[in-house]
């Protein structure tokens, strides 16, 4: 399904992203145009202010290290001209994500998950090109790459899934191009096999069940082909040069917006098709001008424009039943669904995501769209990983998080998942004295409660006994110990605790201490700036103590 309306105004965060901030500096590193880029001191503090104690970056400031942030990170500092902080320790925590398979060996996204070929690209990048490290055997990681090829020549997301798709295929291209040896596929079927992936307009599909050519498959098509020494069949520049509008480059045909991973996109395309015309070039560069934020970083588009999907379905989780803006935010929810996936987009014109499309469902997305409802089932079903868990978009690594969003998304829309391989998964994540987010991750209060719907069979006894360990004698609850509460934590254990049926009180004080002017903060000992989803959340917990016939919606967060 393709949606050609526009996006409709809805409350807008101007936040700089870090996908985004990578997508510019890369764009305009490769266009020898960086020197163009507004606030780059800032936007090297920005960077740096996702660095974690263990030496990887995350998505945002809290979050755990994964293998994503951290090369997006590195290499952005690398091309700003900025020394890597402490790279030894950086380099240290790539090793620690190396993970052994029945095929080889490679990199997990995060340690204690399974390779993928998403992280294994990330990290053998930021150890061989960022740290100046080497993988930890070269001989195990090039029989893992090996056997991501398919029986029809692609290249798939790890040895165990099977199915090719571009963007798995220029991972693993690049990097073999980083281990700089032999290599190690049937080369002739791989480029026929990307090739095949070229429909008769020019554009790249990510695979043969893809049904719109967009951008991101094209360069990602087009990246890997160059790297094997092959180019696309047929003419893909004009394809490439028709997405060129007057903001910008846009994806797909019918996606109204032109964003940053459009120009990243195009001009990575173009590189490998013969350059980037300097009109083309003076376009995008202006384009990404007015992208940038104030503080720093970059967003997807203009700043005072550029909502996304959590923000806008907290909005509208918020809102009363009456409010005449509500129509308005969850058609901008649904116009964020992909045409190729089948989820929702966490900002339009980039990857379905997992989370993001529970809170635009929960928020009341596509309440009678039986087709978008149906697409979603489909893309559920495909995501599920060959460990029975779920990871927050195609490809990714399980973990517990997404699949409590997995189950959620099952139930809202009267679907299905396989029980017994998600069994499989939570038994993984089982430690001694609970579940971690992923197998071998220290027990927490949200991974036990997200292995308790996952599961919906521990007795209201055992999910009280995990409450009790974890709840705040001064109210609330912590996702590790009981002495620090913080908002998601309180908010995933009543929504948990109403499910299997066992009585909470005592929240008021908690809601109060973390009540702010402008919404809530996520701890009484970090009252800032409201965050929009804290907010929401806090006004969820406030209105199911005013009316306990209230079911709160399981979000999940991390």
């Amino acid at each position: 399904m393709v949606r050609t309306e526009a996006f409709p105004s809805v409350a807008i965060t101007g936040t700089a992203d870090l996908w985004c901030t990578y997508a510019a500096i890369r764009t305009l590193t490769w266009l020898g145009r960086l020197d163009d880029a507004p606030g780059r001191a800032d936007s090297a503090d920005y960077l740096r202010a996702r660095r974690n104690a263990d030496g990887g970056y995350a998505w945002s400031r809290g979050m755990p290290s994964d293998a994503w942030a951290t090369f997006y990170c590195a290499a952005s500092l690398a091309a700003l001209g900025e020394t890597l902080p402490d790279s030894d320790r950086t380099a240290a925590w790539v090793r620690g994500t190396w993970s052994d398979s029945s095929a080889g060996a490679a990199y997990a996204m995060m340690p204690g998950q399974a390779p993928d070929v998403w992280a294994t690209h990330f990290s053998t990048r930021t150890a061989i090109e960022l740290c100046g490290d080497d993988v930890p055997d070269r001989d195990r990681l090039l029989a893992w790459l090996a056997a991501l090829q398919t029986a029809d020549g692609g290249l798939s997301w790890s040895p165990e899934h099977g199915d090719a798709d571009v963007r798995a295929c220029y991972y693993g291209v690049a990097a073999w191009r980083a281990l700089n040896t032999e290599l190690p596929w049937d080369v002739p079927a791989l480029v026929a096999w990307l090739r095949r992936q070229q429909v008769a307009g020019g554009g790249f599909r990510f695979g043969p069940d893809a049904q719109v050519p967009c951008l991101w498959a094209t360069y990602r098509a087009v990246g890997a082909l160059a790297m094997l020494g092959a180019a696309p069949a047929g003419d893909c520049v004009t394809w490439i040069l028709g997405r060129l509008g007057d903001g910008g480059f846009t994806r797909w045909d019918g996606y109204p917006v032109a964003d940053v991973w459009a120009a990243f996109s195009a001009v990575g395309a173009l590189r490998d098709l013969g350059g980037v015309p300097h009109d083309v070039a003076d376009a995008v560069v202006a384009a990404l001008a007015g992208m940038a934020c104030p503080g720093g970083g970059y967003t997807y588009r203009e700043p005072e424009l550029a909502a996304d999907a959590l923000r806008v379905a907290a909005g509208a989780l918020s809102s009363a039943p009456d409010d005449p803006g509500l129509p308005r935010m969850r058609r901008w929810l649904e116009a964020c669904q992909l045409p190729n996936e089948g989820g929702l987009m966490y900002m339009p014109g980039r990857g379905a995501e997992i989370r993001c499309t529970l809170w635009a469902l929960a928020a009341g997305a596509f309440p009678d769209d039986g087709p978008s409802r149906q697409a979603i089932r489909d893309w559920l079903a495909r995501l599920q990983n060959p460990d029975g868990g779920f990871g927050y978009w195609h490809g990714r690594g399980s973990d517990l998080v997404s699949t409590a969003s997995a189950v959620e998304i099952a139930r809202l829309l009267d679907g299905t998942v396989d029980t017994g391989r998600l069994a499989a998964f939570v038994r993984r994540c089982a430690t001694d004295d609970g579940h971690g987010n992923v197998p071998g991750a220290p027990a927490t209060l949200r991974a036990g409660l997200h292995a308790a719907r996952v599961l919906g069979g521990p007795t209201p006894r055992v999910v009280a006994e995990l409450l009790a360990r974890h709840r705040v004698r001064g109210g609330g609850w912590a996702n590790q110990g009981n002495r620090l509460p913080d908002l998601l934590s309180t908010y995933e254990a009543v929504a948990t605790a109403d499910r299997f049926g066992i009585p909470v009180e005592g929240v008021d004080a908690f809601l109060a201490r973390t009540a702010t002017p402008a919404g809530a903060s996520w701890s009484p000992l970090d009252p800032g700036d409201s965050d929009p989803l804290a907010g929401c959340l806090h006004r969820l917990l406030r209105k199911r103590f005013v009316d306990p016939s209230c079911e709160l919606p399981a979000l999940t967060l991390s």
